[in-house]
């Protein structure tokens, strides 16, 4: 008798860990966060090795990273510019005139005059991490954070509410990036400037200029070079990926900045919404705003890692699923 009561504890055990088992995980580190999915990693959210906070790597279906390593890593074959564009990030070129997009290494390995650097190394300013929020798993990985944007001298200039949301399905990694900007320290100058805003830095076999089926589309049929600035509801970046058809899309809810937002996306990998250079890219009038201190705005953004190319992916129903709250 007692033997089978041992088996049957042992049974209601092993199924309690099969059923209850959380597929996600969230963990914060030394570095920010790390997400697993079911032990596995699908990335870090890291705060202190860069002017930014940023997401690397990324690993999407197949056990494949989708994202370029470089700065953080090098790999033969990537490509080896701007070494800002790390990985999944938000940065702007102008938050009350200081700029949390580059970082020292792109002025220092660039040619140009000693001031000249130094001018521009003196409008850098960071985006620095404050606390997180929230650290769930589950069903879904969310992480939420709190940073504030700041002058070179360390004055606070604007904060964001950050919340990520990770989905996994058998051809898919889903992220809903949602970022709340509020001028909780005073009136904020936010600039008109092209590079700017909510980017993903894809896999250099993956951009067009590799000549490996590397494909941009957008919402409205336009492709490739034809995209850059224009506005568009969703945009697609597919190509190869260690031999196989993989697929970045990034869509824009209605509910975000500026919606459907210009695309700063290039065809030798950066792929940016950019609902701020509404002058710079998108060849409209002067975007630039301030805001009132206590005032917010939002961007929201759901980024699609998948398996195959766009059609295959169906991103024209995803951006409407989105839309819906699916």
């Amino acid at each position: 008798m007692q033997i089978k009561l041992l088996n049957f504890s042992f049974f209601l055990w092993f199924t309690c860990a099969i059923i209850c088992r959380a597929d996600f995980a969230v963990q914060e580190t030394k570095s920010g966060a790390v997400v697993t999915f079911q032990g596995e990693l699908v990335t870090n959210y890291i705060v202190n090795e860069s002017n930014k906070p940023f997401l690397w790597p990324l690993v999407g279906p197949g056990d494949i990273e989708m994202t370029r390593a470089y700065p953080m890593k090098d790999v033969k074959g990537e490509r080896r510019d701007h070494p800002h564009h790390r990985s999944i990030w938000f940065g702007h070129q102008s938050i009350d005139g200081f700029d949390t997009w580059h970082e020292p290494k792109t002025y220092m390995d660039r040619r140009g005059s000693d001031d000249e650097k130094k001018r521009r190394l003196a409008k850098l300013g960071p985006t620095a991490h404050r606390k997180f929020l929230k650290l769930s798993g589950g069903k879904h990985a969310v992480i939420v954070a709190v940073n504030d944007y700041l002058a070179s001298d360390g004055r606070k200039l604007l904060a964001d509410k950050r919340t990520l949301t990770f989905r996994r399905y058998p051809t898919q990694l889903l992220l809903d990036f949602d970022i709340v900007f509020t001028a909780e320290h005073g009136d904020c100058r936010i600039g008109d400037m092209k590079d700017s805003g909510f980017s993903v830095r894809v896999p250099t076999s993956m951009d067009v200029d590799s000549k490996k089926d590397g494909r941009i589309i957008n919402s409205e049929g336009l492709t490739d070079k034809n995209a850059w600035g224009k506005r568009a509801k969703w945009v697609s970046y597919t190509g190869q990926v260690e031999g196989k058809v993989r697929g970045i899309a990034i869509l824009n809810h209605p509910e975000s900045f500026r919606h459907p937002t210009p695309w700063h996306v290039r065809t030798y990998g950066l792929f940016t919404a950019n609902p701020f250079g509404t002058r710079s890219i998108a060849k409209e009038k002067d975007g630039t705003f301030v805001l009132e201190k206590g005032k917010s705005f939002s961007l929201r953004h759901r980024v699609i890692f998948h398996e195959g190319n766009t059609d295959e992916a169906d991103i024209s129903k995803a951006w409407v699923d989105y839309v819906s709250g699916t």
